[in-house]
């Protein structure tokens, strides 16, 4: 336990004034209350190292660093959990990852489904902007035709790209995103990636890099 002293009122004189000015005229020890203060925090704990050795910016005191975020540490600590289904036969696994690669490039497909709503959408303001140019250079009859012939017009039967977008989504792409997920949820635990997490476990064994370790 330690005493400290809050200041009084014969505090505030040395404000304002300069150090060598307040080392020499000011009382360095005003009155006030002095009140007992704790140097421990809660739970015995110090401000300067947790329970588990590390300080607070997450070095240790050999030098390392502990991730509080991922739970993984340097080397004897705690690592990633192994991704690679160990008890899962390699047939079922190459299976597994085909079908998600098939999602994978209908993920790429949707994608380009909205490359193409936005284009298709930008065109549609370029014209709107092509109408109003003709008809203040004064061409009103050919900005009607222009309008009459280009503006608002569906881009496939009955519909415009956001309609397209909806119809790709409920008739395709939520039931293929459902399907592989309760075939991983059957097969895989609901882990993703199996087949990838077994060729990267394999190439860093044969490069003699640390599988699931933090780092390079």
């Amino acid at each position: 336990m330690v005493l400290v002293v809050v200041p009084g009122v014969r505090a505030h004189a040395c404000r304002g004034r300069s150090r060598r000015e307040a080392a020499g005229r000011c009382d360095p020890t005003p009155p006030g209350h002095p009140v007992r203060v704790s140097r421990h925090t809660r739970r015995g704990r110090t401000d300067s190292s947790q329970t588990d050795g590390s300080r607070a910016d997450g070095s240790r005191a050999d030098g390392s660093r502990t991730d509080r975020m991922s739970g993984n540490r340097p080397a004897g600590g705690r690592r990633e959990d192994d991704r690679t289904q160990p008890d899962l036969d390699d047939t079922t696994a190459d299976a597994v990852g085909k079908l998600s690669e098939a999602l994978e490039w209908v993920e790429r497909a949707r994608g380009a489904l909205y490359e193409f709503h936005q284009l298709s959408g930008r065109a549609d303001l370029i014209l709107a902007e092509a109408i109003s140019g003709l008809e203040d250079a004064g061409h009103p009859q050919l900005a009607a035709y222009v309008r009459r012939e280009l503006h608002g017009r569906n881009v496939l039967d009955g519909r415009w790209t956001f309609q397209i977008i909806e119809e790709y989504d409920d008739i395709y792409y939520r039931p293929f995103v459902a399907v592989d997920e309760q075939v991983r949820l059957r097969l895989t635990g609901g882990r993703r990636h199996v087949h990838e997490a077994r060729m990267k476990a394999q190439e860093r064994a044969r490069a003699g890099r640390d599988l699931w370790g933090p780092g390079a």
